[in-house]
């Protein structure tokens, strides 16, 4: 090692991992990019200019300790770097594959500011924590001393799991309900396996069970259990659901057979990888091999599924998005992968409706004011799709899309995907709990920093909190649930939550 391993950006190029051949990799469901060796991981991390003001940290969600776990992989201090890692990142592996590092971390890093290509900070992290398990440093979690206080948690994906993981370290008893038959969420059902592989969630899951986590699958609350009923049984609650409302898609022949979820369609393919029976992939409705695969939306799940379209055998796969490449919310390393794998991107275009098989054919005119929903409607055969142009910004600051009136044409499909994003289910009329406070776009009322609702020992972390948003904010919800519920048993003032 040399005597001065950092600072080597100004001769030491930007080097991701090998990255798998676009044809290779469409032919399976495996992570598309390889691990560092061990010399390659402490070259890049030596690349960190160790900034006196880590943008880097400032801009992670939690606050990771990047520059320090940097240092010490550049010094061969592997094990150190894994410690510093998950002292602050739950699951630093997932973070490391499934983050957009690019509007992140890597993003605000100073040496890409100033032309240097910024350090392959997702790429570290993964190698690091990979290392870890593969030497055996991650650990069952082994608490010093048992409580009594138990803290019931509503969800099995990222922001539960995350709260779960630090109560338990803490002693207290934990129980996780989920609707699901694995715990993982969004993670296991939603996200592919060539951005995250299911072994990497499977085992994390493993390990808080292994530590005394319990785990009540297959259990929906509102229907197999009540609210009530959970909080009668524990201190304390936490409500995980995270979003899973798809935002529909009205205009003629929006009821087409054909046009399907996001949600369903991921699921549907992250369950045949795990070998489960499922009917509707088997017969075809979820299945893209030989069709026209339309996805309309630009966020992370439509790449997802683009991409998982490519996989399954698709004819063509098009992408259609009403603003232009620069001001799409999906990650731009996402785009540039799809677009390796021959997903055509149709940009500033907007679906007003859809056609048919069916009587009214393929004339956008003559299906104006139609909706094809009917008790047995006609399968889906394009989009009509109305050409967008950037106008004036929004009350966000991004420029809104404006109709270009005469422009509208066809574009060709036999299976349009909607990924336009989730909402929040409405849990207090699901769960029978009126008192359980929502904000108007249905999302649960919390208080800064401690998450805690209006319901007295009820907390609620993640999307049903944000709404649809990242991993990492779910991460840190979590964590910040469980310090606010810890400083309420160290101070005494834990109570049965529903007294």
């Amino acid at each position: 090692m040399s005597e001065q391993p950092m600072l080597k950006f100004v001769s030491v190029g930007k080097e991701m991992p090998e990255k798998r051949a676009a044809d290779q990799r469409k032919e399976d469901f495996a992570e598309i990019y390889g691990e560092y060796a061990r010399e390659k991981a402490a070259e890049q991390a030596g690349r960190c200019s160790q900034c006196g003001v880590p943008y880097c940290q400032s801009h992670c969600p939690l606050h990771n300790n990047i520059p320090d776990w940097l240092k010490l992989t550049a010094e061969g201090r592997l094990r150190e770097a894994y410690e510093m890692s998950q002292a602050t990142n739950t699951f630093p592996e997932i973070c490391g594959r499934i983050c957009p590092q690019d509007r992140l971390c890597e993003g605000n890093c100073v040496i890409e500011q100033s032309g240097h290509g910024t350090v392959t900070i997702g790429s570290v992290e993964k190698y690091i924590t990979d290392t870890a398990w593969d030497e055996g440093w991650v650990m069952p979690i082994a608490p010093s001393v048992e409580r009594p206080e138990s803290v019931g948690i509503i969800g099995a994906g990222p922001g539960g799991l995350a709260a779960a993981d630090m109560l338990r370290r803490a002693g207290l008893q934990v129980t996780i309900y989920d609707r699901y038959d694995r715990a993982g969420g969004l993670m296991t059902y939603g996200i592919p396996g060539f951005k995250l592989e299911k072994d990497v969630v499977m085992r994390r899951n493993k390990l808080l069970a292994d530590g005394g986590v319990t785990f009540e699958l297959n259990t929906d609350v509102g229907q197999d259990i009540t609210l009530q009923e959970i909080r009668d049984e524990h201190d304390f609650v936490i409500i995980a659901t995270g979003v899973y409302k798809s935002r529909d898609l009205p205009g003629p022949g929006a009821g087409s057979t054909g046009i399907i979820r996001a949600i369903d369609y991921l699921t549907a393919s992250n369950r045949k990888s795990f070998g489960d029976a499922v009917p509707e992939f088997d017969s075809g409705e979820l299945n893209a091999e030989g069709k026209r695969i339309v996805v309309i939306g630009g966020g992370d799940t439509a790449m997802d599924c683009v991409r998982t379209a490519t996989r399954q055998g698709a004819t063509s796969v098009k992408c259609l998005y009403r603003r232009d490449r620069a001001n799409m919310p999906g990650s731009q390393r996402e785009v540039q992968n799809a677009e390796e794998e021959g997903v055509e991107f149709v940009w500033l275009s907007a679906p007003k409706g859809f056609t048919s098989g069916g009587p009214a054919g393929r004339d956008p005119a003559a299906l104006e004011g139609v909706a094809i929903e009917g008790e047995h409607p006609e399968q889906v055969a394009g989009v009509m799709v109305q050409k967008m142009r950037l106008g004036a910004p929004d009350v966000t600051g991004r420029q809104s899309p404006e109709v270009i009136e005469g422009a509208d044409y066809i574009e060709d499909a036999d299976m349009v995907i909607k990924a336009l994003g989730f909402e929040p289910e409405d849990l207090p009329t699901l769960w029978d709990t009126p008192e359980l406070a929502v904000t108007r776009w249905g999302t649960v009322k919390t208080k800064p920093l401690t998450h805690e609702t209006d319901l007295e020992g009820v907390f609620a972390v993640g999307d049903i909190v944000r709404g649809a948003s990242l991993v990492v904010w779910a991460i840190r919800d979590g964590r910040e649930a469980a310090t606010a519920i810890l400083e309420r048993v160290a101070t005494g003032s834990a109570t049965v939550a529903a007294e």
